[in-house]
């Protein structure tokens, strides 16, 4: 058989076996496509009833409105639960308790900066909500906000005065910029519409091309901003009835608009025993009638919601005696019924005291003034004598600056301007020959003599009045030592050849105001006493030097003084001691001592019982039964020191003195002269000018106001995002009187 036919038997009969193993096996079934499967739907669960499980409805929490939550502010409850606060974000918060919809009181935060409440409640909100507040607050000074247009830091030099030099990091911030603008156009005193000047625009763009400048209508509406803003946190700190506030006051006529102003300044030391001076108040007053300054006087301090108003510094005006009484009835709970309610000025009284003393003519003097007229009349004078100082080897510019004097302190000036070139007008004699025709007499070296003796003896005055002039600093408690300097100045000159034609007058003009110490306020007194540097010791020498100045006819004996300036001074601390009572009521307490030494704690010789008896009875003379005011006029006045700062001292020592220290920070405060209000008016003679005559009486208040508080305040503006639209200055006056309005009824209701 050949092997094809071999091969092909050999797949016959493999095929035959597989015929037969597929013969044993059922056919194949094609595979048909699976059906979706359908899942049954359980069945809806059964409705709960109300009757079996009652719920109760949620309420609808409707969001309230700032306005809303400050309607359910308590009071009495603020600052509470301060102690549980130990955030680090909490000392930018102030805490208030609002009573919510369902009855309860719970905590909330109200901002420092923008006065906006948060809820705070521990059980349900935590300090999620303030840090996030704090974060985007854009009037917190410590909030740097994040930089979007520039993250990159860039390197700036400065150098200081010394030549040293110094590196710092610098970034573009708008807020800053914006502040500075606020602070150029307010403390610069420039017009609004200065913003708009070409070579202004220039000259920014070549420091920063970036900046963004608003227009005028938007950095008035700012200022006015500012304004509400810092009148709104004034007034929440005035307001509160711990704060004693000293008040200054004066009128002045705007010689642009015609109109007269009175401004008022509001002084007061915080807790922390630091001094300020705010201005309140700068409106038009209709007439210098006491009536009407005292309505307007009322009228500002309700607006602010003043409660503890003890004192009020004016001039001697004859109006202002007039005016305090109107404005003591109105004021209720004043020590002994406003007695010493009124302070007079001592700057004022001064100046009075030396005019008195000029208007006698010294020939002398008087011949120095025509010469000094004389040449200041012509610039080719003035050309000439200027070749004369060269030729004598002199030179004075306030000789060449100087104006016709007006008042006393200018007459000083003229003569020590005229004395430092005395050697001048003997050349200049020499170089105009009308000089000697027309002034009759050339100044000699007897006229200059008498010239020096004359600065020396008004230099005493010029120099009190600099010193009562500070309204930076307390001073009161240095009233009397400096009006026996100026009586003992007077008496050293009573005998005086040169003086004694003008001192007796001077002397009666002292002796009016201050010859008697009972026209003097008891405050003036209580503040020696709380000075620690003097005490019932000084009072003592004060007393006695005013009862000798006073004993002219000699009537009485040494002793006689002796005695009568010892009765004066208990008299004096029985009335600190009864105002020291009126703290004592308001603190709930009857006495310091209790608090540091209990009766209970208290640990003697246990094992002598005789003598613990004896100490526990009350017969031992211990000091822990002396009230505060007494052991600090026991202990001794302290030593004297030329860097000494009685507020750095009471600060100090209010652990020990916790009330006294209290009572001596309100008494402190006073002042002594009204030169912070007048140097208002200085600022308002730039504010007001002949270019700008049609401001309103109130934009003026707000920008000589703002002016004064930016000085004082480091907060940052408001970042408008909005386009403000264009204003009127009549506009921006009833924005302004609108926003005071609702904040006088704001404090109303809270005061309620």
């Amino acid at each position: 058989m050949s092997y094809q036919v071999m091969n092909q038997t050999k797949k016959r009969s493999h095929k035959n076996n597989n015929l037969q193993k597929n013969e044993n096996l059922q056919p194949q079934k094609r595979r048909q496509p699976k059906k979706p499967t359908q899942t049954k739907k359980p069945p809806p669960p059964q409705k709960r009833t109300q009757e079996k499980y009652p719920t109760k409805p949620k309420p609808k929490n409707k969001k309230k409105t700032q306005n809303e939550l400050r309607d359910r502010i308590n009071p009495t409850r603020r600052g509470e639960g301060r102690d549980n606060c130990t955030a680090p974000v909490w000392k930018y918060f102030e805490i208030e308790w609002i009573k919510e919809d369902d009855g309860i009181e719970r905590k909330w935060a109200e901002c420092n900066y923008c006065l906006h409440l948060l809820a705070a409640d521990p059980n349900q909100n935590g300090t999620t909500s303030i840090n996030k507040h704090f974060n985007g607050c854009k009037l917190n000074p410590d909030n740097i906000p994040k930089e979007v247009d520039d993250k990159q830091q860039k390197l700036s030099f400065t150098k200081a005065p010394n030549g040293e030099g110094h590196v710092y990091t610098w970034k573009h911030d708008d807020t800053r910029i914006q502040l500075a603008l606020l602070g150029l156009f307010t403390i610069g005193e420039l017009p609004f519409k200065f913003i708009e000047n070409e070579a202004f625009i220039e000259f920014l763009n070549a420091l920063n091309g970036r900046v963004k400048l608003p227009s005028r209508h938007k950095i008035s509406r700012d200022v006015v901003s500012f304004y509400l803003m810092e009148r709104q946190k004034l007034y929440k700190h005035l307001s509160n009835p711990k704060t004693a506030i000293h008040l200054t006051t004066d009128t002045w006529t705007s010689s642009c608009q015609k109109i007269n102003y009175m401004v008022v300044t509001a002084h007061f030391i915080t807790e922390d025993f630091v001094m300020h001076k705010r201005v309140v108040n700068f409106r038009e007053v209709d007439t210098h009638k006491a009536e009407d300054m005292a309505r307007e006087l009322l009228i500002c301090i309700n607006e602010w919601g003043m409660k503890n108003v003890m004192t009020m510094t004016v001039d001697n005006a004859k109006t202002n005696d007039a005016e305090i009484n109107i404005i003591v009835k109105e004021l209720p709970g004043i020590y002994e019924n406003g007695k010493h309610f009124h302070i007079r000025c001592m700057a004022h009284i001064i100046n009075l005291v030396v005019k008195m003393g000029l208007k006698h003519e010294v020939y002398h003097v008087k011949n120095l003034q025509d010469a000094v007229k004389y040449i200041r009349a012509s610039p080719q004078r003035i050309k000439t004598f200027k070749q004369a100082m060269k030729d004598a080897a002199v030179e004075s510019q306030r000789f060449l600056c100087g104006e016709t004097p007006t008042r006393w302190n200018s007459t000083f000036e003229l003569l020590r301007s005229t004395y430092d070139v005395k050697d001048a007008f003997l050349e200049y004699s020499h170089q105009d020959p009308m000089f000697q025709k027309t002034v009759g007499r050339v100044p000699s070296h007897s006229d200059f003599e008498m010239i020096k003796k004359m600065m020396e003896f008004l230099e005493k005055f010029k120099k009190k009045t600099e010193r009562v002039s500070c309204s930076t600093k307390p001073i009161f408690h240095t009233y009397t030592r400096e009006i026996l300097d100026i009586e003992q100045h007077l008496r050293k000159h009573e005998t005086n050849p040169d003086f004694m034609f003008m001192v007796p007058d001077m002397k009666d003009k002292y002796d009016k105001y201050w010859g008697d110490y009972d026209t003097i306020s008891d405050y003036v007194f209580f503040a020696t006493l709380l000075d620690p540097q003097c005490k019932s010791k000084f009072m003592k020498v004060v007393f006695t030097q005013m009862l000798k100045a006073k004993n002219k006819d000699k009537k009485m004996s040494a002793d006689e003084i002796e005695s009568k300036a010892r009765a004066k001074v208990i008299d004096i601390e029985c009335k600190l001691d009864k105002f020291f009572k009126t703290y004592l009521e308001r603190s709930n307490m009857t006495s310091s001592s209790q608090q540091e030494t209990p009766e209970e704690v208290v640990n003697f010789d246990d094992e002598n019982e005789f003598f613990g008896s004896y100490m526990t009875s009350g017969s031992f003379p211990s000091t822990s039964s002396e009230s505060q005011l007494q052991r600090y006029l026991n202990e001794d006045p302290i030593g004297f020191d030329k860097g000494y700062d009685i507020l750095t001292w009471w600060k100090n020592n209010a652990v020990r003195f916790p009330i006294v220290a209290r009572m001596a920070r309100d008494i402190l405060g006073m002042q002594i002269s009204t030169v912070a209000s007048e140097s208002t008016f200085s600022n308002g003679r730039r504010v007001i000018t002949d270019y700008r005559t049609n401001l309103s009486v109130v934009i003026v208040e707000a920008l000589i106001c703002t002016q004064d508080w930016l000085r004082k305040s480091s907060l940052p503006i408001y970042d408008y995002d909005e386009v403000h639209d264009v204003l009127a200055d009549d506009d921006l006056a009833i924005d302004i009187v609108d926003a005071i309005h609702n904040l006088k009824l704001t404090g109303k209701r809270s005061g309620n």
